[in-house]
């Protein structure tokens, strides 16, 4: 039985773990210490960098571009194009260190800055400026990441 496509184009860097059911295409470059959760799609074209977690059900589409140290939650979407079905399409670029929370879906062409966080639920349209937070339908710059950093330190130790 199978569980996984991995394409023998996908360039697949050390200690990557991909759980189950999930697809790799062709011409997909992974960087080391990366984790994939079951059920994600990662279409052709695609390059991910080191450090960075996919939760399941993820979609990621052709020609996005994903940082270092970033985290991807559960269903996530990321699209490819903006006026569909179009043949001319754009990727999503998320720089390093940002978060992308359960279910957010981010439009094709946007780029999420370094150390930004999309909240859960979020519907990106517009770039999201590094070291900021972003929330809601469409996403607005809510507050910035040294707050969000703040929050949590606050939530671990309660």
């Amino acid at each position: 039985m199978i569980t996984n496509f991995i394409s023998e184009k996908a360039k697949i860097g050390e200690n990557v773990k991909i759980w189950h059911f999930s697809y790799i295409g062709d011409n997909v470059e992974i960087g080391n210490n990366v984790k994939i959760g079951s059920l994600v799609h990662i279409d052709y074209n695609v390059k991910i960098g080191e450090n960075t977690k996919i939760e399941g059900q993820a979609y990621i589409p052709p020609l996005s571009r994903i940082g270092k140290n970033v985290f991807i939650g559960p269903a996530v979407v990321l699209t490819n194009d903006p006026y569909p079905m179009c043949e001319k399409m754009i990727g999503v670029t998320i720089e390093d260190n940002a978060v992308i929370g359960a279910r957010a879906v981010i439009k094709a062409g946007v780029t999420i800055g370094k150390n930004s966080v999309v909240g859960m639920g979020a519907v990106v349209t517009r770039n999201v400026p590094e070291e900021s937070v972003v929330i809601g339908v469409p996403a607005t710059i809510r507050y910035t990441r040294k707050e969000y950093d703040k929050k949590q330190r606050k939530w671990l130790e309660s």
